[in-house]
């Protein structure tokens, strides 16, 4: 007799294509930016797909979004599963989307071939995972852990001066009949797939892969202040350059926290100069500081000669370090990943234990309850670009092996730590 596919992964990729419409852009990527029109439109498809098999959405102060399957016990933590729906600025088909929509479909595919589950089982679409108009990102996840409180997230201003108190408040009154839970409950133990952002599954060969953890990551906003001068008139030793202060900084950072070991990373991303003219020296330029290092030893220390290597190096001008995220390295729960394995295992997918080395909402959860990650390869390992692509037998396979681990987890009396 044949075996029932976990999934229909035609259905999944159909919805996947169909929801990379919203925010399309002329390069093939998406543009669906936390809290924006697109990520609202794509809550109305999202809703849309889940009302169809009597899925209940509802969503909470952080702008969390929760589709929810009832189980036969309803006070028992549930089962979440799921990512993120927005997107960078320039960002792929599959960064968070893929998570989302595989998730809803084996969740989807549970309605259609099982019975009542035995606790809740909650697809979930974290708020502003990206921090690409809002940073820092993972805002929704860990607002819902306890890791940071609502009227710091509300405060963030994205780039037009919009604060996320507005667009949340924006977000909601598109809903305005959808129910809101309690910031943060009890689960029982959290899925996320995604495509890898890496080439080593694609190296390798492997269909899946199975997360071992998630590298730590310290991120800084830095301030160097000058003063402003006439190009043409003020004299180079009476200047107090911005710009050049925060070459002299860059370049000090970049030679020794950069080289520190072949595992380091080290980014100085956004920069902004004041006034930003042809013919004025710069007073003022802030820039972010992306660090991350599997050995949380080692990223405690290069984060801590951030701060003396901007000071060392400023002067004539004065520079302000202010610390934004400090996530830790951590590992996911071994049973859901011995479970993974085992899925790969038995729908003959090649698969491997990787560490990761991008953030994702996983690493909140993890701190609550049992967690774990499902990665898939994309193409040369591009991801935050608008040609990301997974392929098709790929995503479907993530898929059903999330399907499979859930059912485990669906129908067991618990696996609470």
């Amino acid at each position: 007799m044949t075996r029932q596919p976990l999934i229909n992964a035609d259905r999944l990729w159909i919805r996947l294509m169909a929801l990379a419409e919203i925010g399309a852009t002329p390069a093939g990527g998406v543009n669906r930016q936390a809290l924006s029109d697109g990520e609202i439109a794509a809550w109305r498809r999202v809703i849309g797909w889940a009302r169809e098999v009597g899925l209940t959405p509802s969503t909470d102060a952080a702008g969390n979004l929760f589709l929810t399957l009832a189980g036969r016990d309803r006070a028992a933590p549930p089962l979440l599963l799921g990512s993120h729906l927005d997107s960078q600025p320039t960002g792929g088909k599959f960064d968070g989307a893929a998570g989302v929509m595989a998730a809803l479909e084996a969740v989807v595919s549970l309605v259609e071939q099982s019975d009542k589950p035995a606790r809740d089982v909650i697809v979930v679409a974290w708020m502003n995972e990206e921090g690409s108009r809002f940073a820092p990102g993972m805002m929704g996840s860990e607002a819902f852990t306890g890791g940071r409180g609502m009227d710091a997230i509300r405060a963030v201003r994205d780039a037009d001066g919009v604060n996320v108190g507005e667009a949340l408040d924006r977000l909601h009154q598109a809903f305005p009949d959808m129910p809101h839970r309690p910031l943060g409950f009890a689960a029982g133990a959290y899925l996320e797939l995604h495509i890898e952002q890496g080439p080593l599954l694609e190296a390798a060969g492997c269909t899946i892969g199975v997360v071992t953890g998630i590298q730590g990551k310290k991120t800084f906003q830095v301030v160097v202040e000058g003063a402003e001068g006439h190009a043409g008139t003020l004299a180079q030793r009476e200047r107090r350059d911005a710009l050049a202060a925060f070459a002299q900084v860059a370049n000090a950072l970049h030679a020794e926290i950069g080289a520190i070991d072949a595992d380091i990373k080290f980014t100085i991303g956004r920069v902004a100069v004041v006034p930003n003219a042809p013919s004025v020296v710069p007073s003022r330029v802030s820039f972010s500081i992306d660090l991350r290092h599997p050995d949380n030893t080692v990223l405690d220390v290069a984060g801590a000669r951030i701060k003396a290597l901007c000071q060392e190096n400023a002067p004539p001008c004065s520079v302000t370090v202010t610390p934004l995220v400090d996530a830790p390295s951590n590992v996911f729960d071994p049973r859901l990943r011995a479970s993974i394995a085992k899925a790969a295992r038995e729908q003959g997918h090649a698969a491997m234990a990787i560490l990761s080395a991008a953030g994702h909402d996983a690493r909140h959860l993890a701190k609550v309850c049992p967690a774990a990650m499902i990665f898939i390869p994309c193409r040369d390992g591009a991801s935050h670009v608008e040609h990301e692509w997974a392929e098709p037998d790929h995503v479907g396979a993530g898929a059903a092996v999330l399907a499979q681990v859930l059912r485990e987890l669906a129908f067991a009396p618990g696996i609470e730590a």
